[in-house]
């Protein structure tokens, strides 16, 4: 833990869910985390437990990842609190679930803007810090939607692919600056809220009863479970550790054997 204890680490999306649960593992292995959400409610009060639970300081930023001036402000802020910034663990995502036929403009237009330029936002800002550093680690919380295509998800899928040539550009781009660049690929969070939120487009999809859902999902996996946070937890603190010095660019399945490329 003590290698971490003056590292900083912002987690975009990191009041709820997949997020909040990243935020706390990142404590719990020595870092400073800044909870940085458009639910500044939420992130105040994984900051408090944070300190309250574990050793370290904690900082809440209220953001809007696909706002230039927010996410410039949000860099700023916790460049004057902390001095520094050495993981950015890019967390923000939207999904909504339709058929191509069916697809509105409006939900396209908002998953490419949090799901993808809400990335490039985060990575460029937090990059300017990292290069003056001369090191910091930039991970983003991709999906196996960014390996392979996903039925009644193409506004989800194209938003992740695109995050997936984003990743290998800001890798090539501050390799020579000491900044490593990864993304990971989740299979499904069957019990995240935003599985939770498809199960009834998907049941439509599959033509099948929504408590059926989960269980079809699984069945696709080989290791026969879902993908769990503290899964997402193990290969974030991984990447952003020393042990992966000589990894970047990457796009690493955590899928239980899902995807395999």
């Amino acid at each position: 833990m003590s290698n971490n204890q003056d590292q900083v680490a912002i987690v975009a999306g990191g009041a709820q869910n997949l997020g909040e649960h990243l935020s706390y593992r990142l404590a719990k292995e020595g870092y400073k985390v800044v909870v940085a959400d458009l639910n500044f409610d939420n992130a105040s009060q994984v900051a408090e437990t944070i300190m309250q639970d574990y050793d370290t300081d904690a900082l809440a930023v209220e953001v809007d990842v696909a706002n230039e001036e927010k996410v410039t402000a949000m860099v700023e802020q916790v460049r004057e609190r902390f001095d520094r910034i050495d993981v950015l663990v890019f967390n923000a995502g939207v999904a909504k679930s339709t058929k191509i036929t069916s697809f509105e403009l409006a939900d396209w237009q908002s998953m490419v803007n949090v799901n993808l330029t809400g990335y490039f936002l985060c990575a460029r800002e937090v990059a300017k810090v990292m290069v003056e550093q001369g090191s910091g680690n930039i991970i983003q919380i991709n999906s196996k939607s960014g390996k392979v295509g996903s039925k009644h998800n193409a506004g989800y899928s194209s938003s992740k692919f695109g995050g997936v040539g984003l990743t290998q550009s800001l890798a090539l781009d501050l390799a020579e600056h000491g900044v490593r660049v990864n993304s990971i690929m989740p299979g499904n969070l069957l019990k995240s809220p935003m599985f939770q939120s498809l199960i009834p487009s998907y049941a439509k999809k599959l033509g099948i009863a929504e408590d059926e859902v989960e269980k079809v999902y699984e069945e696709k996996v080989p290791m026969k479970r879902g993908c769990s946070y503290e899964d997402v937890a193990n290969a974030v603190v991984f990447y952003a550790s020393d042990q992966a010095a000589y990894m970047t660019g990457q796009s690493i399945n955590v899928t239980g054997g899902q995807v395999m490329h």
